[in-house]
């Protein structure tokens, strides 16, 4: 099954219901000292007129998602453990053998074990269904992640210089029929270090290196594997002229075991920016370009993804948010290039502290020069948060 370019549905209907997420203020429940229970519940109603994300013979349904989250949060004088589970339940009136639960399973712990070293855990367990599918004939992609990584970082917050040390471990396993997508299924280990200089108050410049190992475990896939390494400088800096963000820019190369794909290289850039002209008033850019891993007989896939997004409180419980992606996906070694624009708008009512209501609407097209590869779709989406 080929697994298209596409947005996870329970995404979509999210960020057009708007950042109701955000704005709920949940409440805990005290079990001891230092330890807390957090339940919230999602609750979506959607309308979504090509949930198979294809070109040919659309299918539409009304589809509802029942999402409980419960959290577990602990802290000691230095240190502090969270412990998540969320279920997605995706009901599909239309087509009722499309009906699954994700389960997403997240562990993470913090430690500062002094002024000058501080570490960060993390681990995570999801199981996902998706109905996006070429071959409507063929059964959903079904897979599972597994993952654990940490951050290590040596000197203090208010020292002109830090360093981190990052790795992380990930597995994707499919659990298809009959081998199905097995070719896909890998181990991820990738190791990151940034160095960072403080050149003014709010402001540091950043030297970053990554490299990251994919090692493909069905020998149909082990074409695919390979080293990837990036280099990268840039700044991050805090509330300087009413902006936040991050900008690094660098270079990424990609080099396959098998000496018949040849090497690969790209400019790489990574961008995130708040701009907050006014304190009701909120702008967001986010741009990435890299390689992602292969898909549909290409050995990998140059990415450039821009998304920019304007959030504005009209009252003090309204808020409205409007977005665009655009996200171009070069396939190398094969003859495909897609375009995928997106357009979003929802709007969030803080109907009490514990209930947001959302709703909102989302347009994807995707313009690719492969057959059967090009779509339009279309989600209609009311959005309840809720929270103790």
């Amino acid at each position: 099954m080929s697994k298209k370019l596409h947005i996870s549905l329970l995404a979509l209907a999210v960020s057009a219901a708007s950042s109701s997420v955000l704005a709920l203020e949940a409440a805990s429940i005290k079990l001891a000292d230092g330890l807390e229970f957090t339940p919230t519940l999602q609750v979506s109603e959607r309308y979504d007129d090509n949930f198979r994300g294809v070109e040919r013979n659309e299918e539409s349904s009304w589809i509802t998602t029942i999402a409980p989250t419960f959290s577990l949060g602990a802290e000691g004088r230095k240190s502090a453990y969270k412990l998540s589970y969320t279920a997605v339940s995706d009901t599909f009136h239309s087509s009722h053998k499309d009906n699954n639960t994700d389960h997403h399973l997240t562990a993470d712990a913090g430690f500062e074990f002094d002024a000058r070293n501080r570490l960060k855990l993390n681990a995570g367990y999801h199981d996902i269904e998706e109905t996006a599918s070429v071959d409507q004939n063929v059964e959903n992609d079904m897979y599972n992640t597994k993952n654990v990584g940490g951050v290590y970082t040596f000197g203090a917050q208010s020292a002109r210089a830090q360093i981190d040390f990052g790795a992380n471990y990930e597995e994707l396993r499919y659990t298809n029929s009959n081998g199905l997508n097995a070719d896909k299924e890998r181990d991820t280990t990738a190791l990151r270090s940034t160095f960072y200089y403080r050149i003014a108050p709010k402001t540091k410049a950043l030297l970053e290196g990554r490299y990251t190992d994919y090692d493909y475990t069905n020998t149909t896939g082990r074409r695919k594997n390979s080293d990837n390494t990036g280099l990268l400088a840039g700044l991050t800096w805090e509330a300087t002229a009413k902006t936040t963000g991050t900008a690094k820019f660098g270079r990424e190369k990609k080099d396959f075991d098998d000496s018949r794909v040849g090497e690969k290289s790209t400019g790489m850039w990574e961008v995130g920016a708040t701009w907050e002209p006014r304190t009701y008033s909120r702008f967001n850019l986010n741009t990435r370009r890299g390689f992602d891993e292969g898909e549909d007989n290409a050995s990998t896939i140059k990415t450039q993804t821009t998304t920019l997004s304007w959030e504005h409180d009209w009252a003090e419980r309204l808020t409205s948010n409007v977005s665009y992606t655009r996200s171009d996906r070069e396939y190398q070694d094969i003859t495909r290039e897609d375009k995928l624009d997106t357009f979003g708008i929802g709007l969030t009512y803080e109907m009490r502290r514990w209930l947001d209501v959302g709703i909102g609407y989302k347009y994807a097209e995707n313009d690719s020069d492969a057959i059967n590869e090009s779509y339009e779709r279309n989600i209609y989406a009311l959005t309840l948060n809720a929270s103790l």
